[in-house]
């Protein structure tokens, strides 16, 4: 039978203990897109959406986000997050939005989940304000883009395209 992290002997879920792993500094970059159709780009685009500005929301949103990680996540650790960045980036050519959070900490466990969180959560943050104007909006693509630190060491996606 294999080995599982959040499982413990008696089949039972509980939460990795991470009390004997050092404290070093962790950091994490993830990235998702959000695709619009023309319309609502342009009025992203051009910051004339009623609801108001979508790309400084949602920044703040995956700010929070990240943030509320813990919380959101069944048996992710609480992390003392020392900085987050959320960056939304507007693609003209796709009539979409890339969102890139980059998540940094000093502790005994990473910052991926809160880097991806921070993207998922800005891009339902954009999905949430455009909706009016359009439910063909698609959320795609969300996933690490790099993390250091750890015993399980460094990562780089490699790009496959």
């Amino acid at each position: 039978m294999p080995s599982f992290t959040h499982v413990n002997a008696d089949g039972g879920v509980h939460m990795v203990d991470v009390s004997g792993k050092s404290q070093t500094v962790r950091t994490a970059v993830a990235v998702g897109k959000v695709r619009l159709q023309m319309e609502a780009f342009h009025q992203v685009k051009d910051n004339t959406l009623r609801k108001g500005d979508v790309l400084s929301v949602a920044q703040i949103a995956g700010i929070m986000g990240a943030k509320e990680t813990s919380r959101l996540i069944p048996l992710c650790h609480a992390v003392q997050i020392q900085s987050i960045d959320v960056e939304l980036t507007l693609l003209e050519d796709e009539y979409a939005i890339e969102i890139r959070a980059f998540a940094k900490s000093i502790g005994p466990t990473g910052v991926e989940m809160e880097a991806l969180t921070a993207v998922s959560i800005a891009s339902l943050t954009v999905y949430d304000m455009c909706k009016a104007i359009t439910k063909d909006i698609t959320i795609d693509q969300i996933h690490l883009l790099a993390k250091t630190g750890g015993a399980s060491g460094d990562y780089r996606k490699l790009d496959t395209e």
